[in-house]
């Protein structure tokens, strides 16, 4: 009867060890897919808000250097390469800012035909950056922090992944943003 009692443990033991190492591996494979869905949307709101950019740049509604600095920020952004991409990314943040953020420019460009549907997608893809690079992070640091775990690291359960890294930008909107 001892035996059995010890045979009966030690199988519990295993099969709810085995329960919770499947769930851990399962748990670290849903927080990749979070990470990957989040990267994703960066990447969409990043190239939206260049878009928006490079649309507000050609409308004809600035001044010729202003529109020249956003152009130039924006291609800069979009051709720059993975180890470049943040620099470039804060660079049209910046250009952005400074144009956004002259005097009268908002009112200026609310006047002309077209600019007020401008702005107001503008405002909407700078605010979806700021979001998206948030919640990226978010699922960086919860992800980095699975897999540093005593369990995932000794049996290898995130397999040969390299730790995500985090997306730092400046990203602040223009102060004269309008925000609703």
């Amino acid at each position: 009867m001892t035996s059995t009692m010890i045979v009966l443990i030690v199988g519990i033991v295993v099969v709810l060890t085995a329960v919770y190492i499947s769930w851990r591996a399962g748990r670290l494979d849903r927080l990749h897919i979070r990470l990957e869905l989040a990267q994703e949307s960066l990447d969409a709101a990043l190239m939206r808000r260049r878009a928006v950019v490079l649309e507000l740049a050609g409308s004809r509604l600035l001044d010729p250097a202003t529109s020249l600095v956003l152009a130039a920020a924006a291609h800069e952004a979009r051709t720059a390469g993975p180890d470049e991409r943040e620099h470039a990314e804060s660079d049209l943040s910046r250009a952005l800012r400074a144009a956004v953020d002259q005097e009268r420019f908002r009112e200026k460009l609310s006047e002309a035909p077209g600019g007020p549907d401008l702005l107001e997608e503008l405002d909407a893809a700078v605010a979806k950056v700021v979001y998206s690079r948030r919640f990226y992070n978010n699922a960086v640091g919860v992800t980095r922090t699975a897999q540093r775990r005593w369990l995932a690291r000794t049996l290898r359960l995130a397999g040969h992944t390299d730790y995500p890294q985090f997306f730092e930008i400046d990203d602040n909107p223009p102060a004269t943003m309008a925000t609703e």
